[in-house]
């Protein structure tokens, strides 16, 4: 789960630093840079400078793994209360090529940005900028990876896909394990046509993807 240690420190100085401080605006706009996959609802929220969605190499919390596994940002908005400066959820599913907007608050200085969502279809992947600085001034560009949460196998196996491209017949979020820890995604590999309960398997041609996946801006207002 978002490092909560943090949240109480936050409390205690929230006031103080709201009033030497004004909040500003920022447009945060998303660009699907895939050739095939898509976003589910996009999580953007800022927050104080230690919170962070996820580290590389370590475990995913309860709310990462409901993002990437079913695409249910709400769990991490829970997760965030009492200390998320703002946040905005784009309810709309982003499709290859397509841009989302979001206006959102934050203090510059203290502050730090982080978008999430799952990638359609897959297993446990999810696109994210994880605790970055706000800009000063203008805008700033950023090339967003893909990453794994590792909480559950990539069969690639529609059985275990939620969305439209696995006619919704898929589980988002399952009792199966994955690797154990978030790593960088590495796409759809060539496993066949179906699996042996005769449920589709992703197609490398349509679904596969190179990093980056997203194009994120940030522009203060």
């Amino acid at each position: 789960m978002f490092k909560q240690p943090i949240a109480l420190l936050f409390v205690m100085f929230a006031s103080q630093l709201a009033l030497a401080q004004p909040a500003i605006e920022y447009e945060v706009a998303i660009t699907n840079i895939t050739p095939g996959q898509s976003f589910t609802p996009q999580l953007v929220v800022t927050h104080p400078s230690s919170v962070q969605l996820f580290s590389l190499g370590e475990a995913a919390s309860e709310p990462l793994e409901y993002l990437a596994e079913s695409g249910d940002v709400d769990p991490a908005i829970d997760a965030l209360a009492g200390v998320a400066m703002d946040y905005q959820k784009i309810d709309t599913l982003l499709g290859p090529g397509e841009t989302s907007y979001a206006t959102i608050t934050a203090h510059p200085t203290r502050g730090r940005l982080t978008v999430a969502a799952m990638m359609i279809p897959t297993n446990d992947s999810f696109v994210a900028l994880n605790s970055v600085r706000l800009p000063n001034r203008g805008s700033e560009v950023h090339l967003v990876p893909a990453y794994d949460a590792g909480t559950e196998y990539n069969d690639q196996s529609c059985a275990n896909i939620p969305g439209p491209q696995c006619e919704f017949v898929g589980i988002g979020f399952s009792e199966d394990t994955g690797e154990g820890y978030v790593h960088i995604g590495n796409g759809i590999h060539e496993l066949g046509e179906r699996d042996e309960a005769g449920y589709s398997l992703l197609s490398p041609q349509l679904y596969d993807w190179r990093n980056s996946v997203a194009r994120i801006t940030v522009t203060r207002k």
